[in-house]
């Protein structure tokens, strides 16, 4: 199973009204684990970058005029994704712009039923708690100290583990495993462990024992040790 984890950065929040995205960034998975196999392009947005969106990511005019335009990259970008599941947080928000730039092109849009929603995961795994890409990583105790702006391969780096550990760890067929051992009568408060049905051999040498006698015997009579 192949699957796609991506993150965009962009000069804003709508498309709609002429935002566009700057950043794409994407690992590849195959069965749950990272391939090495990356995707990751600075994109000129052909208009200038707000300052708010600027303080988010970092990605200003002068870097990002020498960039490829998305029309440049749009083709190569599809044929990488393939058919892959897509795993993105916050889901809506990369596929309406990811979307509204194919369909600018002509090129075929993805399906919606393509995006993994990690948000949504953890909102009904972790109700009521916070559900951000740093608030997870604190939950789950991955690193994210370089994480110091926002930025569209190193995010989707990190929510590549994090999204392991919503599904259930770096082997998540394990979890089977723990659910089933819930209903086992090691979990009853009165259950105790069987017995060996044999002693384990001593791990004292003879020295180390004759040492240990002599020890205790110059302690006298009285010694805590002879009562034991």
């Amino acid at each position: 199973m192949r699957e796609i984890v991506l993150d965009t950065e962009t000069t804003g929040f709508d498309p709609q009204t002429g935002d566009r995205i700057v950043e794409i960034g994407a690992v590849e998975l195959r069965n749950h684990v990272a391939t090495g196999k990356t995707y990751h392009q600075y994109i000129n947005p052909e208009r200038a970058m707000p300052e708010d969106a600027f303080q988010v990511h970092g990605l200003g005019d002068a870097f990002l005029s020498d960039k490829p335009v998305f029309a440049q990259i749009g083709q190569a970008f599809l044929d990488f994704v393939g058919d892959a599941k897509l795993v993105i947080h916050n889901a809506a928000f990369d596929m309406k712009f990811l979307n509204a730039e194919l369909g600018w092109m002509g090129l075929p849009t993805l399906p919606w039923d393509q995006a993994i929603d990690t948000l949504a995961i953890a909102r009904k795994k972790f109700p009521g708690s916070p559900a951000s890409l740093d608030a997870l990583c604190r939950r789950f105790g991955i690193d994210n100290s370089a994480r110091t702006l926002h930025g569209a391969l190193l995010d989707s780096e990190i929510l590549a583990e994090v999204y392991l550990e919503l599904i259930g760890g770096r082997q998540p067929d394990l979890v089977l495993a723990t659910h089933r051992r819930r209903d086992d009568a090691a979990d009853s408060p009165d259950w105790r462990p069987a017995p060996r049905p044999r002693k384990l051999p001593s791990r004292i040498t003879p020295d180390e024992q004759a040492a240990h006698d002599e020890f205790v015997a110059a302690l006298g009579e009285n010694a805590l040790w002879r009562r034991a």
